[in-house]
């Protein structure tokens, strides 16, 4: 996570705006005239199964093409260690609720602000200023468990059912637009959308009050069965419905997407009740991502050593451990490498398998010039947990640095076959490539990066540039050939981007 100020991130923020404003009325203008207007009106059925408002395939197409505008629209972080604990949270939810099925991808927006929001095809964002205001892991769950049920009773799919007539990717473009309107810049985003599609777009995907009860009922059913405590729901709402005069520009944006009211909370206290409450100890790990998040939250190293020298010297924090891995990680970002060891040493010798450690252990012995210990070290905490994200990475650089990038990328290969959406690892595997002299493979993988954040075209050239290195062995070309038809079959449709389907 990348600390920005306000200005720059305003600035950007209105630069997005700018471009789904333009892209919005492209689509209108490009529409059958009073197709979209009349239909879009028209309430959606409610009633009617998700799966007659799109197929299993239209849903996944719908999904990739939401996660590219959110990723050309929104900072959601890169970093392994974070995004693998609010995957790793989620996950666990989605596992406990009796009501969910299909695929769930969960991922943290670096927004200060207090929002989450639940896109199509299980793509579930948090903010950061979320996590930070949760005071406790079940308050975090308690706000996923409410998105995933949105998710499970696919509350958007029958939001979205009047745009049927739409393609695909111009469904995607309204949707991202309207939570966008919400999370991005509420109330300049509603103001320039006002009169054209997006308005009507935020009007239809907007959830109802029996949408918002729904979750809310099954959310804290997931909360109770996955061990977390189901009274955080009801909790946390009334905590943030009553810091609202603490807020500049009012209630949290959390509560303008979901709004609160008196009654909603006495409901959900009275089915939280039904289960009573849980004493389950917050994870390190949450304490851990917490301090990492406050950590990336100032602009400057000195500020974020300043904080952290002041809450352990006052003792005001919740988790003493995550403290010092915060004050660490400040440390090394300041360039105090020994200093930051320092503070790591004991954490790690009590801890010596908790895998923030770990990768901050390698990232010191790499900037110390010592990448063949980080290695050696990695290797056997990547045979202990190979399906770990956040070791496999840092394995990997720790290769790259010290002379192995065949390896490197022989590691990152590996893991992307296990969890192919980790997005950030493809720019990585393309520079592994790059130094091992595999112009073939450093062209795949960088035309799968640039896919999954939104450059379809250059993706494609990239595949055809591929298809033409000399000695191209036929098992490689085969893989590099299928793919590039299924990007090209996608740039197809999107060329018919906000005509009416007939």
């Amino acid at each position: 996570m990348t600390a920005t100020t306000p200005q720059a991130s305003s600035a950007t923020r209105r630069a997005v705006g700018d471009k789904l404003i333009a892209c919005i009325l492209s689509l209108t203008l490009v529409a059958a005239p009073g197709s979209i207007y009349a239909d879009a009106m028209d309430l959606p059925d409610f009633g009617s199964p998700a799966d007659n408002v799109m197929t299993l395939a239209e849903q996944r197409e719908l999904g990739i093409e939401f996660m590219k505008w959110m990723r050309q629209s929104l900072d959601i972080s890169t970093d392994p260690l974070i995004t693998d604990y609010i995957q790793t949270l989620g996950h666990r939810l989605v596992s406990a609720s009796r009501e969910t099925r299909g695929h769930y991808d969960f991922f943290v927006v670096e927004d200060p602000r207090i929002n989450a929001f639940a896109g199509p095809a299980g793509n579930i964002g948090v903010n950061a200023g979320l996590i930070l205001a949760a005071e406790t892991e079940s308050e975090l769950a308690a706000v996923l468990a409410h998105e995933i049920a949105h998710v499970s009773q696919n509350h958007l799919l029958r939001a979205v059912a009047a745009q049927k007539q739409m393609t695909i990717p111009a469904i995607a473009l309204l949707v991202a637009a309207a939570v966008l309107g919400a999370t991005v810049d509420g109330q300049a985003g509603a103001a320039a959308m006002m009169g054209i599609q997006g308005a009507v777009a935020q009007r239809q995907i907007n959830f109802t009050r029996a949408n918002e009860e729904e979750a809310d009922r099954i959310g804290i059913d997931t909360l109770a069965r996955a061990g977390q405590d189901p009274y955080a729901m009801p909790g946390f709402f009334k905590k943030l419905t009553q810091a609202n005069r603490v807020y500049e520009s009012g209630a949290p944006e959390l509560l303008r997407t979901h709004p609160v009211t008196s009654d909603r909370i006495a409901d959900a206290l009275g089915r939280a009740e039904r289960f009573g409450p849980s004493q389950k100890p917050d994870s390190l790990r949450f304490h851990l991502t917490r301090a990492h998040l406050w950590e990336l939250s100032f602009n400057r190293a000195d500020q974020a050593i300043d904080h952290f020298q002041d809450t352990l010297q006052k003792g005001r924090y919740r988790n003493e451990t995550a403290e010092h891995y915060g004050y660490a990680l400040a440390l090394a970002r300041a360039g105090r490498v020994n200093d930051a060891a320092a503070q790591l040493e004991p954490l790690l010798s009590a801890d010596p398998s908790q895998v923030e450690f770990v990768v901050l252990q390698s990232q010191l012995d790499r900037r110390r010039g010592n990448a063949a210990k980080a290695a050696r070290d990695l290797k056997g905490s990547v045979g202990l947990d190979p399906g770990s994200w956040p070791l496999q990475q840092a394995y990997a650089e720790a290769l790259m640095d010290a002379g192995k990038p065949g390896e490197a990328l022989a590691t990152l290969e590996r893991l992307v076959a296990q969890r192919p959406d980790v997005t950030p690892v493809y720019q990585l595997m393309a520079d592994a490539a790059v130094k091992a002299g595999d112009s073939t493979s450093a062209m795949r993988w960088r035309a799968e990066y640039l896919y999954r954040t939104g450059d379809l075209e250059p993706a494609i050239r990239q595949l055809e540039l591929a298809l033409r290195q000399p000695d191209l062995e036929f098992h490689l070309a085969s893989k590099i050939q299928v793919r590039l038809d299924e990007l090209q079959a996608e740039e197809r449709r999107s060329k018919h981007h906000g005509k009416p389907e007939r």
